[in-house]
C-alpha cells in the first residue's frame, strides 16, 4: 500500500506553523513511516513535483504570485488544507488591510516600485479547501489528530467550541470573571487546551471564531471593563479581522 505523498507550500508567513512540523521529534519518525513528505522546501532539499495526495498552505495571500502559486497548490492537491491562521484568517498579515496599502509598504520599503502587495486574505478566498488546522501556530496534537484521521479515512475531530470549554477541563479560574481582563476566549474556537489562560494570560483570539459566537456581546463586555474602542477593535482584527464573526465585534463598537 502507497503512503499518502504530503507536500508543504508557504505564502506570506513566519514558517512558524512549518515549523511545528520538524518539533514533532517524539513521534517524527512515526509520522514519516507513515507518509511521504514530497514537497516541503524548509526542510528538505530533494523535492518532487507533484501531483499529491495532502497540500498544507502556511500563510496568508497578499500578493498576485501567491495567487498562482496557490491555485497550482489546489491543481497539484487531492486534499488542501488551510495550515495555521494565516491561511485561515488571513491572520497578523491581515492587520494590514485596515489601512491604505501604499501606507503599509512605505512604512517597510524605501523603494516601491517592485513591491505588487494585495489584501491580506485566507487562502479559502481564491480556492477551495478541504480542511482548516487553526492556530498561531498550529497545535501539534490537532496536527496528529488530523493526519491519523486521513490515514484511517475518518472525520478528524477539530474542536467546535469555545476555549472557555477547555478552560473549564483544565479547572482554570476565569480570568474575565475574577480580574476583569478583556479575553477573547469566550468566541474562540478551542484546540490549543487553553494554552494562554493556564499561565495567567487572557486569550487572544488567535485560532478565530468558535462555532456560533456572539462577538457583540463580548464587545460590550470589553466596553464595561473600560476598554477603549480602538482597542476593542483591534482585539478583533489582530488574527482574524476579515473573518465576518470577528469583524462583528468590530463593527459593535
Amino acid at each position: 500500500m502507497n503512503k499518502p505523498s504530503v507536500a508543504v507550500y508557504k505564502l506570506s508567513s513566519c514558517a512558524g506553523c512549518q515549523l511545528e512540523i520538524v518539533n514533532l521529534e517524539p513521534i517524527l519518525f512515526d509520522l514519516l513511516g507513515a507518509v511521504d513528505i514530497h514537497y516541503f522546501v524548509m526542510a528538505k532539499r530533494d523535492n518532487k513535483p507533484g501531483p499529491y495526495d495532502i497540500g498544507l498552505v502556511e500563510g496568508a495571500v497578499t500578493c498576485g504570485e501567491e495567487i498562482a502559486r496557490l491555485k497550482q497548490a489546489r491543481k497539484e492537491c487531492r486534499i488542501l488544507v488551510a495550515f495555521g491562521t494565516c491561511a485561515c484568517f488571513g491572520g497578523i498579515p491581515s492587520i494590514k488591510n485596515w489601512k491604505p496599502q501604499r501606507v503599509v509598504e512605505s512604512i517597510v520599503y524605501e523603494d516601491l516600485s517592485a513591491i505588487h502587495s494585495t489584501t491580506a486574505y485566507g487562502i479559502d478566498n481564491y480556492v477551495p479547501v478541504e480542511a482548516y488546522l487553526k492556530g498561531c501556530p498550529v497545535s501539534k496534537d490537532e496536527l496528529v489528530e488530523f493526519i491519523k484521521s486521513i490515514l484511517l479515512g475518518v472525520r478528524p475531530y477539530l474542536r467546535p467550541h469555545s476555549v472557555c470549554v477547555e478552560c473549564k477541563l483544565h479547572e482554570n479560574v476565569c480570568l474575565a470573571v475574577t480580574k476583569g481582563e478583556p479575553c477573547m476566549g469566550p468566541v474562540t474556537t478551542a484546540g490549543c487546551g487553553a494554552l494562554c489562560p493556564s499561565h495567567q494570560k487572557p486569550c487572544e483570539g488567535c485560532r478565530g471564531p468558535a462555532n456560533d459566537p456572539n462577538p457583540e456581546s463580548l464587545a460590550e463586555t470589553f466596553k464595561e471593563y473600560g476598554l477603549h474602542k480602538r482597542d476593542i477593535v483591534l482585539k478583533f482584527r489582530k488574527f482574524a479581522g476579515m473573518n465576518p464573526e470577528f469583524a462583528k465585534g468590530a463593527d459593535a463598537v
